[in-house]
């Protein structure tokens, strides 16, 4: 079965067109099924792009997913039109009474401020805490990850020297975890941040557990142990040439960065980057909407409001 979104969305041209079975809201109303409700909080100055990036992932699955696309209020876009949010997107307070199986929070490119020097920290606030009651599970990625452990568990963030850019070898760190199940011994991940979360801070959380990591870019995913909250610091999603364009925008603006790890052949910018990361990418987000939130979800959202955290899914 397909994703669920509208037929004027730019990204269900993109996705047609690379053959990914998606259906427009229209068609889908004539069948008979209960679809998982997914909301993407999409944060990224991107926003066109990151909604393809996703929906490409979650597309990938038998499942029908119906997807719900938020951006926050309380600030201004500067990279995507009023025209494409007012017509794609609502707002927290139009969705703050519906509930969902699933949830995803996307990066931003503010992880040097501090979290409360950021002109949305408020609002996010107030949605990270609303998925505690509304949303069966939900999954944080590289900033909103960072975001999310500093809310709910009072995890720091700490400034990298040099920025985490480049796709890194990963392993897992535990067995018969459903979120990874047929990963390879070693996978690979995008990362692209200047911030870091540390492992002696997790480890002091009993209630978090480290499920990957890196040998050279450290933590990658931790887990509440109840199985409703994932906490993802690289960006699976990211497209082949999305490290790229970064690298290629920060040279012409001058900044000084450095050449991505592990990206481009023989390290020459020239070379038509390496796409290591798909599989593994599409593995997460397929197993997490199958193992994750398809089989544990309530068929009933209501009976989220009866049970909330003591609702134990486990990791």
């Amino acid at each position: 079965m397909p994703i669920r979104i509208s037929s004027e969305l730019p990204a269900f041209k993109t996705l047609m067109n690379e053959n990914i079975f998606v259906m427009s809201k229209e068609r889908a109303e004539h069948q008979d099924i209960r679809p998982l409700k997914v909301v993407i909080l999409n944060i990224m100055p991107k926003k066109i792009e990151t909604e393809s990036q996703l929906l490409r992932l979650l597309s990938n699955t038998p499942l029908q997913v119906d997807i719900d696309l938020l951006h926050v209020a309380s600030h201004v876009s500067k990279n995507t039109s009023l025209n494409h949010l007012s017509s794609f997107y609502k707002t927290f307070d139009e969705i703050k009474d519906t509930r969902y199986d699933g949830m995803i929070i996307t990066g931003a490119p503010v992880e040097l401020l501090d979290y409360e020097q950021v002109d949305y920290w408020d609002e996010i606030c107030r949605i990270m805490e609303w998925s505690i009651t509304h949303v069966f599970s939900t999954l944080h990625i590289c900033w909103a990850a960072q975001a999310g452990l500093y809310y709910h568990f009072g995890i720091p963030k700490y400034p990298l020297d040099k920025k985490m850019f480049g796709i890194f070898p990963h392993k897992a760190e535990v067995e018969n975890c459903q979120l990874l199940r047929g990963f390879d011994d070693v996978f690979f991940v995008p990362h692209s941040r200047n911030s870091e979360i540390r492992r002696e801070d997790i480890e002091k959380v009993s209630q978090l557990e480290i499920l990957t990591s890196s040998d050279i870019s450290g933590v990658h995913i931790v887990a509440n142990k109840n199985g409703r909250q994932y906490f993802i610091t690289g960006h699976s999603e990211y497209d082949r040439d999305t490290i790229a364009n970064e690298y290629f925008r920060d040279m012409q603006k001058g900044i000084d960065i450095q050449l991505p790890y592990n990206y481009f052949p023989d390290d020459n910018p020239n070379n038509t980057p390496k796409f290591s990361w798909r599989c593994t990418a599409n593995l997460m987000f397929s197993n997490w909407l199958n193992y994750c939130v398809y089989q544990l979800t309530p068929f009933n959202l209501e009976e989220l409001d009866i049970r909330n955290w003591k609702w134990q899914a486990g990791v």
